[in-house]
């Protein structure tokens, strides 16, 4: 049995998505790929088909990868997210104690994270010093640029 995998609904629909799309289209597109880099002959010496089988090995990778995830996932059940303390699955609004800037996280499982889009994992530094907070309160979390407190201002499901 792999790692269990944290996911909220809507990354569970996203990875199903994804991987509906890489085993209907992408695995058809790189078939063809490869069916035409054999036409031009002798396959040792064919870069096209090097690159085409590469690209296939990394798409079924993939494929095992999502399935696995899938496999393992415990989806959180939206109507379990209180909001009276922070979990994975919650939306919260943050100031930084040093600068005073405000910003909105989504604390989500590792597999869903991107810190570009405010989605931060219950596993980071600060998604961990967050989870079980509530409003009102100083968490401190160890950051690349040093120790940071961040107060809970808002917590939404």
């Amino acid at each position: 049995m792999g790692k269990q995998v944290v996911l909220t609904f809507q990354g569970k629909e996203e990875l199903e998505k994804e991987l509906e799309i890489l085993q209907t289209v992408r695995r058809k597109e790189i078939a063809e790929t490869i069916k035409q880099a054999r036409e031009f002959g002798d396959l040792s010496e064919n870069a096209e088909y090097d690159e085409a089988k590469n690209e296939q090995a990394k798409l079924e990778l993939r494929i095992i990868e999502i399935e696995n995830k899938l496999k393992n996932a415990t989806v959180i059940d939206e109507e379990d997210i209180k909001s009276d303390v922070v979990s994975i699955g919650c939306k919260v609004r943050v100031r930084t104690e040093a600068t005073g800037e405000e910003q909105e996280l989504f604390i989500v499982g590792s597999t869903e994270a991107n810190p570009f889009q405010g989605r931060i994992s219950d596993e980071s530094p600060v998604g961990a010093a967050l989870l079980g907070a509530s409003i009102g309160k100083t968490v401190k979390a160890e950051t690349p640029s040093g120790v940071r407190a961040f107060k809970v201002l808002a917590i939404t499901t």
